[in-house]
């Protein structure tokens, strides 16, 4: 079985706003990692390079939890806040992924190779 990583990219119209729907946005990505099965990281945080925009990871533990999230409360509850929130754009992409590795070898340095 394959994780899912969802990556997101959401234009704000004002950058002022930006944090505070993020921090609307907290107890929304809590409850998700808490109470969704097959939710491994849920996070929507700020770029520290663009101030309109507001990064999102996800990752899941299959295309099943995915699809039960797209269905759950905390989705439409997001969906919501984030529609009310003042949107000038946004990108969403899914990753099948088939395989995991560590980032770093056992001599700690760094590698691209999945052994």
């Amino acid at each position: 079985m394959s994780l899912i990583a969802v990556e997101a990219a959401i234009t704000v119209a004002d950058p002022s706003t930006r944090q505070a729907l993020i921090d609307r946005s907290a107890p929304i990505q809590k409850a998700t990692r808490d109470d969704e099965p097959g939710c491994l990281v849920y996070c929507f945080a700020a770029d520290p390079c663009q101030a309109d925009l507001i990064q999102v990871y996800e990752l899941w533990a299959s295309e099943e939890a995915l699809a039960a999230h797209f269905d759950h409360q905390n989705y439409l509850d997001m969906r919501t806040m984030l529609n009310e929130g003042g949107l000038t754009g946004a990108v969403s992409r899914k990753h099948r992924i088939d395989a995991t590795a560590p980032v770093y070898n056992a001599d700690r340095t760094p590698t691209a190779a999945f052994d």
